[in-house]
Order: structure tokens, then sequence, then C-alpha cells
């Protein structure tokens, strides 16, 4: 049956049409855009997955910095540390050369003295940003190292907590006396004390700087993963988007054909009349 009110060839054709041209628009959108999922409208449940891992890796970026800024303070300390004890190890050999009975024990006090001044200027320069972990001041430091979100969602701080070795108390640098050689036997034992502590100090600040250092590895690698994730997750494949945009747009010089084709049935029933 035809009628001239109702074209439902035109009908079936437009809706056709319609819905090539929206597949059509979401395709240009994703290849302008290089996602597959630019807002909720698109995927609600995968949108609000990728934006919450999206403010994890924003979060991430933050810990790196701080992670950098810890390994900076640390390096530091570790630097000055590891001076300390080849110094310490310089005045042994000062304190040793004391106990004798035919040397210049004042010449050698000169030495050693500035030996100690060279410790106390090292153990109040080797500071980053204002901490130092060196002297009594300085104190422990902590470095925001993770942030852990657990199955419900909730998010807690982690942090690695870099304890100051305090040189500044822990090496009395006056037990050592070189004035004669019976004071240097003396101080050999309280050198070897320094020394072992100076030794611990650096032993202890070198396995912190490991930790910082391994972490901030891991924190690189976590935000890579993720990001990758997230890629996998909203990106959209340019070649597949590619094809199917051919693909959409010949379908679409079909489809206008097909509706102009149907609107062209209105005109045969005229020839009804002739």
């Amino acid at each position: 049956m035809s009628s001239i009110l109702t074209n439902n060839s035109a009908m079936v054709a437009l809706q056709t049409l319609r819905n090539i041209n929206s597949n059509l628009s979401q395709t240009q959108s994703e290849i302008s855009t290089g996602k597959t999922i630019s807002s909720a409208r698109d995927n609600s449940a995968v949108w609000a997955i990728s934006k919450i891992m999206e403010s994890d890796v924003s979060g991430f970026k933050a810990i790196s910095d701080s992670l950098n800024l810890g390994q900076s303070t640390v390096a530091v300390a570790s630097a000055g540390a590891s001076q300390i004890t080849e110094l310490l190890g310089q005045m042994k050999e000062k304190v040793v050369a004391a106990t004798g009975e035919n040397v210049d024990h004042a010449k050698i006090t000169a030495d050693v003295t500035e030996l100690k001044n060279q410790i106390t200027s090292i153990i109040g320069a080797a500071q980053f940003n204002g901490a130092n972990l060196l002297n009594t001041a300085g104190g422990n430091i902590t470095v925001l190292s993770s942030l852990d979100r657990d199955a419900s969602g909730a998010v807690t701080a982690s942090n690695i907590t870099v304890a100051s070795v305090d040189f500044q108390t822990g090496l009395d640098l006056t037990t050592i006396d070189v004035s004669s050689s019976t004071n240097a036997d003396t101080s050999l034992g309280a050198m070897e004390t320094l020394i072992q502590t100076a030794v611990d100090g650096a032993a202890a600040l070198g396995a912190s700087q490991s930790r910082i250092d391994n972490q901030s590895k891991f924190v690189s690698r976590l935000t890579d993963a993720m990001k990758s994730g997230i890629g996998s997750l909203v990106d959209a494949d340019m070649e597949e988007a590619s094809a199917r945009l051919q693909a959409l747009q010949v379908q679409q010089q079909l489809g206008v054909k097909s509706l102009s084709i149907a609107n062209q049935g209105a005109q045969s029933i005229l020839s009804l009349f002739r």
C-alpha cells in the first residue's frame, strides 16, 4: 500500500542515517581527542575509575618530589658523615704518632685541632633546605613515600623516617688530647669510639639513602604502570578508529542516497493519476 501521508521507507532510511551520523560523530570525537571515553556519558563506570587513577597519579607526582627532596637531604648528610670518617682516620694517625716520646707534640696538637675544627664545620654545614641530620638541632626528617588505597577506597599516606645521627653530641672531640705521649695513649681508646660512632652513623645514613632510592624507583615505575592502565581504559585505538571512520563515511553516503530514493517514492504515485 502506498500513502502520500506516511512514507515508511523514508522513516527507516532517516533513522538509519541518524544512527550513522551519531556513530560518525563519536568516531570523529575519538580521533580528535584520542580518547574513546572522554566523559561520564560515554561510560560512567570506566570514566570514574580513570579519574580516580588520574588523581592517584597526580598524588604520586607530589610523592616523587618529596622523595627527591628527602634523597638530597640524606645524600648531603651521608657525604658529610663519610668525610668525617676519613678525617677521624687522619686524626687517629696523629694520635698514634703522638704516643712517641721524641715527637713535637705542639705541632701534632695544632694538626689535631685543625682536624677537629674541620669536623665541627662539616657537621654544621651538612644541611639541605635547612634540614641537618648531623647535628642536634636538625632532628629526624619524615619523607612522604607512598599513598596506599585499600579495597574500600580509603587512602592513607606512608612515610619514611630518617633518624638523625647527631654527630654534634655523639662525637665528643674534647676527649682527644695529644699534648703528651701519656695523654695520646689515653686518647687511643676514645679515638676508636669516635671512629666507630662515625662509621655507624654513615652506615645508617647509607641504608636510609638506599631505601629512599629504591622507593623513588618504585614510585616512578608505579606511576608509569598506572598511566598505562588509564590509557588502556580510555584511550582510543587510532587504527581501529581510522578504519571505522572510512566505513562510516561510506555508510553515510549510502544512507543519504537511500533517503533520497525513499523520498522519491511519493512521486511515483502521481503516475497513477495520469
